[in-house]
């Protein structure tokens, strides 16, 4: 015979993992030697038709904006933008990352979330600036740019922070994968170690 006070504590406790799991932030932010630098654990960007690419050989460029924002979101207080290419080896299953323009070299034998993770720390915005008290919020977009795309964007001129801030100014293009996720409203004194 079943036990309805077990069956009522098991339900309660599969909503909390549930809720917790859905409040969870998909970005977290740290702040490193005067960076903001963020993590996202809840946004797979190699997945899905990109991943598809990927393990067809392809290599897929991933353009990257972090926006620092106060005044209650309104005032674009920094913006860091960069396009990464992303490679896959089929032999070792593993990916490789190379920051586009970028200084120092890129990384290779890393697993998916190693390589989006290597993406978004070489992706610092400062926080130069900043008072220690000031509510801020950080918004981060990824775009993977479709095939054929890559060629268009390297003709004839740099891709600069310029042009990747209006890329992300622009709509997502239809069939084209994009995340975009923020984190706060953040105050650099909670960010800082005791």
């Amino acid at each position: 015979m079943a036990d309805p006070a077990r069956h009522a504590n098991v339900a309660f406790g599969s909503a909390l993992v549930c809720l917790l799991w859905v409040q969870a932030p998909a970005v977290t932010v740290r702040l490193d030697s005067g960076q903001l630098r963020v993590a996202a654990p809840g946004i797979r960007f190699l997945s899905g038709r990109a991943l598809e690419r990927l393990e067809n050989g392809a290599t897929v460029i991933f353009p990257i904006q972090l926006t620092l924002l106060t005044d209650s979101r309104n005032f674009v207080r920094h913006r860091a933008a960069a396009r990464f290419a992303v490679s896959f080896d089929l032999w070792e299953e593993r990916f490789s990352v190379t920051r586009l323009g970028g200084p120092g070299p890129g990384a290779s034998h890393l697993t998916a979330a190693a390589a989006e993770t290597w993406c978004l720390d070489h992706l610092p915005i400062p926080a130069a600036g900043l008072a220690d008290r000031t509510p801020f919020w950080l918004r981060l977009e990824i775009r993977a740019e479709q095939p054929g795309q890559e060629a268009a964007n390297e003709e004839g001129s740099t891709f600069n922070l310029t042009r990747l801030v209006d890329l992300f100014s622009r709509p997502l293009p239809s069939g084209q994968a994009g995340w975009r996720d923020e984190a706060g409203p953040l105050r650099l004194a909670d960010l800082k170690k005791p």
